[in-house]
């Protein structure tokens, strides 16, 4: 039986990937450093894929083929295993990051961040952007997005911090008794101290970011930043790139309410969908 991650994604598939990779290159006679220079990647990043802690892009899955020698043998299973991802082909390697991080960082502009939803939240976020997909195919998303949320079962890592714009929990989305439980849900976390919520009030001003950032830490990889916006995702590890990111961040949480006053105006307006609730 292939053991299973914390997102409920089996782990044995890119872990024989690392293994193989590894088998491979000392078979030619290659170091990590030396693979590296040859496929346009560091020394370091092959070390990360024969651990399992990177996924290589295809490109650089073909390349090892070619210097290998392994006739396709990388690229097939590449493809098999990305196959196997329920998320989009942008989303796929930072959804398996997040398995891995030590600890998660989001700026959310929009949507309450897809591992502190709830189903009833989930399912309207889906049916807004997708009014006439089949009722499988929304379930299905639903379901993909509920098990990320596993990650959280771990009552220490990753540590994991969120900034809320005003609108993400004054935005209605699938009525006020949706709204009411998925705000709670969010409570629920941080009276736990599972999680950390600031929000950023309208009165902050301009947004810092114009789209929603993810910034992860690992315990034996470099950081990486993933940026988001309509249909599209960015997977960024250039160390500069992601220096920026940490920056804007940081200034979203200097902006931001505190803690303490972030939950009371959560506490708030969750109350206040209960009040429409009621009537």
């Amino acid at each position: 039986m292939a053991s299973t991650g914390r997102s409920g994604q089996p782990r044995i598939g890119w872990g024989f990937f690392g293994t193989e990779l590894k088998r491979c290159r000392e078979a030619a006679g290659l170091t990590q450093q030396e693979l590296g220079r040859r496929v346009f990647c560091s020394g370091g990043y092959i070390g990360q894929f024969e651990t399992g802690i990177r996924k290589p892009q295809l490109d650089v899955a073909l390349r090892i083929d070619a210097e290998l020698r392994t006739g396709g043998f990388f690229e097939r299973m590449w493809r098999e295993l990305i196959n196997k991802s329920p998320y989009a082909d942008s989303f796929s390697e930072t959804a398996y990051l997040e398995t891995l991080a030590a600890t998660i960082m989001e700026y959310a502009p929009t949507y309450v961040p897809g591992v502190l939803q709830t189903a009833a939240y989930a399912r309207a976020v889906f049916l807004g952007g997708l009014p006439l997909a089949p009722e499988d195919e929304i379930q299905a998303r639903v379901a993909a997005r509920l098990a990320r949320a596993r990650i959280l079962d771990d009552p220490a890592k990753p540590s994991f911090w969120s900034v809320l714009d005003e609108g993400v929990i004054r935005r209605k989305i699938g009525g006020a008794a949706v709204m009411h439980e998925q705000l709670k849900h969010v409570i629920a976390l941080i009276r736990k101290r599972r999680i950390g919520v600031q929000v950023m009030p309208f009165g902050a001003g301009a947004p810092v970011v114009d789209g929603s950032l993810t910034l992860m830490t690992f315990e034996d990889a470099p950081p990486v930043a993933y940026s988001e916006g309509y249909r599209t995702g960015s997977l960024l590890d250039d160390p500069a790139t992601v220096a920026w990111c940490e920056r804007a961040y940081d200034l979203a949480r200097s902006v931001a309410l505190s803690p303490e006053a972030s939950v009371d105006l959560i506490e708030s307006v969750a109350e206040e969908y209960a009040d429409e609730c009621s009537k």
